[in-house]
């Protein structure tokens, strides 16, 4: 598709010292909306609903009903912030990465934060290998995307 650009204006969006900046925070705000929300969703259609006090007790209530939903929601915002992440910023994979993972891995930071005193190993290794999964995941189907 080619674009017409009037005389006299820019010729592209992407000119401009604070145009790089400006794609990855497009990207890290995406990302941000599709984990609250599918964060809200898991929490109240899963724990609010679906998951009986009884089905936690055992790794395997855990690892079905808290952990891989938690990979779902990590993925979908590593793929929405590189869905959102525009050419031709996303053409450098340094940048690209940086606009990818940025949002799980704060989320992961401030959840371990806030839980620090709480965390077992179980916890820790497994809330790690759920970010690495999801992130892993996310950028994956973006990058699936990208070929098509």
């Amino acid at each position: 598709m080619t674009r017409y650009d009037h005389p006299g204006t820019r010729s592209r969006r992407d000119e401009g010292r604070g145009a790089p900046l400006f794609a990855l925070a497009v990207a890290w705000a995406a990302g941000i909306v599709v984990l609250l929300v599918t964060e809200y969703v898991q929490a109240t259609l899963v724990y609010g609903e679906l998951a009986p006090r009884e089905g936690l007790d055992t790794f395997a209530g855990r690892l079905t009903l808290v952990h891989l939903p938690n990979a779902l929601c990590v993925a979908a915002a590593a793929w929405a912030a590189g869905r959102f992440h525009r050419d031709p910023f996303r053409d450098r994979a340094a940048r690209h990465l940086v606009a990818v993972l940025t949002v799980p891995v704060a989320a992961q930071a401030l959840n371990l934060a806030l839980q620090w005193e709480r965390m077992t190993v179980e916890d820790l290794s497994l809330s790690n290998a759920v970010l690495v999964v999801g992130c892993v995941t996310g950028y994956a189907a973006d990058r699936l995307q990208e070929e098509d």
